[in-house]
């Protein structure tokens, strides 16, 4: 379907590195290292929400990287009542971060995907994560040896679905929008921002959203076969 494509752009979280997974084993591992007494079901039910939230608010450049990790998890303690301190959201917060980026879940088909993609294809990640987080997970999880360009919105400084984090991936990578196809999960940030820049697109929809016309939509990764 992709003729003209030579290479491939994949967010990370939600995409190939599965993040719910991960963060809620990251959060249980943090919880007994403090020997916090909540109930990790519980709090991830009203977490998940929130964080999505404070993440669109972060991708609108409405809250800085500090309040995406302190407000977040404010709310979700007050929203169940609980009387936790600043030091300890600080903590909770820190220690959250540093076992994020170590482990090591990724999405069915994931690796099978890579590989056979990584025969006809030049791969890369575009992502909006943080620059000391991100390179750690797809090292973490053995897959960073697939892509040869990484991009996260850090160093750019923009993210996604902001146009300059796309033309500064084409640039990194050498080449033209029209030779390039990127994959997310995020309708917003992934799909429309690499629309607006002239990518061609494939939505892995993770998350249930309503079906589209804006390009190819697959429910599983090993899906992709279909088109390249």
């Amino acid at each position: 379907m992709f003729k003209h494509c030579s290479d491939i752009f994949f967010d990370l979280d939600h995409t190939l590195w599965d993040f719910e997974k991960n963060s809620a084993i990251s959060f249980r591992l943090v919880f007994d290292e403090m020997d916090f007494n909540v109930s990790l079901d519980d709090f991830q039910k009203v977490y998940q929400p929130i964080n999505f939230d404070y993440w669109k608010l972060y991708r609108d450049n409405k809250i800085s990287k500090e309040t995406l990790r302190y407000g977040r998890l404010k709310d979700a303690f007050d929203l169940m009542n609980l009387q936790v301190s600043d030091e300890q959201i600080n903590q909770i917060s820190e220690g959250y971060i540093r076992y994020l980026s170590h482990q090591v879940h990724l999405f069915p088909g994931a690796v099978d995907i890579l590989n056979y993609l990584n025969v006809n294809y030049r791969l890369h990640i575009i992502t909006n994560g943080f620059s000391e987080a991100q390179l750690n997970k797809t090292k973490a999880s053995k897959i960073d040896h697939f892509f040869e360009c990484f991009i996260d919105s850090e160093q750019v400084g923009v993210k996604k679905p902001h146009p300059d984090i796309f033309k500064f991936a084409l640039d990194k990578a050498k080449v033209r929008p029209e030779q390039s196809v990127m994959i997310g999960d995020n309708l917003e940030a992934d799909i429309l921002g690499a629309k607006a820049v002239g990518l061609s697109c494939i939505h892995y929809n993770i998350h249930g959203d309503p079906h589209h016309d804006h390009c190819p939509i697959i429910e599983n990764l090993t899906d992709l076969k279909n088109f390249f």
